[in-house]
């Protein structure tokens, strides 16, 4: 898959394909899951913050002395996908204090299969911020694709979109980008396929079931 200006990476590292094996292995323990789960998250966010826009500014040291730098350009905020979004919240607020930040609940309806719409809660003013959306997983791309259909409704301009997550399929980032092709991606790993029941091969299994300790069977 050609990668496009508006889908970002993590840089592999040896310490990330460390922690990406850890978070794979089906026998790990869930305090070791969510451990290293949430350091690749802090990396995620990080490189998501690197999306945004900075403005020069020069500013005095306590040497009195003036240094060129940057700061940032624009208001920000968070939203997550519920409930497997909220799994991203804490990394956030540990990079951004103070953050505010939103929650989009989407269901699959189970006899259309298609993405529904629950329930919403926003900051007021979130058409003039840009945000960080999160979600894990990026698996058919229907569910985010919802969510960005919410955000784009409350004024948010899709080029303020950066939409954050772990593990991305092919099909997933495709269908994404078809929609919303402005909206930036920050991934930490693009795995090879999508199996027939739409699981993310090699995948993780349920994310949020595995970070918060719940199991639908």
């Amino acid at each position: 898959m050609a990668e496009t200006n508006n889908v970002v990476v993590l840089k592999s590292s040896r310490q990330l394909k460390g922690l990406f094996t850890i978070i794979r292995n089906r026998d790990t323990k869930r305090e070791d899951f969510i451990f290293y789960s949430d350091r690749i998250i802090r990396l995620l966010i990080e490189e998501g913050l690197n999306c945004l826009p900075f403005e020069e500014t020069t500013i005095t040291t306590p040497t009195g002395a003036e240094y060129n730098g940057v700061s940032f350009a624009s208001k920000i905020c968070g939203v997550s996908i519920v409930r497997a979004g909220e799994s991203m919240e804490a990394g956030l607020r540990a990079v951004c204090k103070h953050i505010k930040i939103g929650k989009i609940l989407i269901q699959r309806d189970e006899e259309t299969a298609m993405p529904k719409l629950l329930y919403a809660k926003l900051p007021n003013d979130i058409a003039k911020r840009h945000v960080l959306l999160l979600d894990p997983m990026l698996a058919t791309g229907g569910t985010v694709t919802q969510a960005i259909e919410v955000l784009l409704e409350r004024g948010v301009k899709e080029e303020n979109i950066v939409f954050i997550n772990l593990v991305a399929a092919p099909e997933g980032i495709k269908y994404f980008q078809d929609r919303h092709p402005k909206v930036k991606i920050v991934t930490g790993e693009i795995d090879e396929r999508l199996n027939e029941k739409k699981y993310i091969m090699p995948g993780i299994g349920d994310f949020g079931d595995l970070y918060f300790g719940t199991n639908h069977h």
